[in-house]
């Protein structure tokens, strides 16, 4: 699918790629469908593994939620290609069904807890949180791979710049004297 996109990825493409016939693949239920979703499957766990530090690692809310962008910027630069290729199948895999249709809760759930540990220990704004964690996934993941392919930006700045900017803007306003 990296290779040729979704659309592109026809069953005689998978089939030559995958070194046996259609019929072969047909025979043992190998669709287009399958394996997305395995590879849905495959960037779901990797994800959660991503961001299982961030989420259990000491320190305040603000510094957990770095981590946890920089993780999510290194899960889709470790997916880059895949994403690329299958950017008109995202909705399926990202979004819950519904007339809002907001991002799916296995890769906003993390995000929220983390606002949510910020706000309480003080150094995050109290803000929304399921939806500043539906932007922020958005912003930062999506963001992150334009910058990377459009931009042709280096790993590091990009995470540099989209970590902090997120950031910053979820601190405690300070009142100026």
């Amino acid at each position: 699918m990296a290779k040729f996109g979704y659309h592109g990825a026809t069953a005689e493409r998978i089939a030559e790629e995958a070194g046996m016939s259609r019929v072969t693949l047909h025979r043992r239920g190998v669709t287009k469908e399958a394996i997305l979703a395995e590879l849905s499957r495959r960037a779901i766990d990797s994800y959660r593994q991503a961001l299982w530090p961030s989420l259990t690692a000491a320190g305040p809310g603000a510094e957990r939620l770095r981590l946890a962008l920089t993780a999510l910027c290194e899960e889709a630069e470790a997916n880059l290609s895949l994403l690329v290729a299958l950017r008109t199948q995202t909705d399926a895999l990202f979004h819950e069904p519904g007339p809002e249709a907001m991002t799916n809760s296995v890769f906003t759930q993390p995000l929220e807890r983390l606002l949510r540990d910020g706000a309480a220990d003080g150094s995050l704004r109290v803000v929304d949180f399921e939806e500043v964690a539906t932007v922020l996934f958005n912003l930062v993941g999506w963001t992150y791979v334009h910058l990377r392919t459009g931009h042709r930006w280096k790993p590091e700045r990009a995470i540099a710049h989209l970590v902090a900017i997120s950031v910053d803007g979820l601190l405690p306003h300070v009142e100026e004297a």
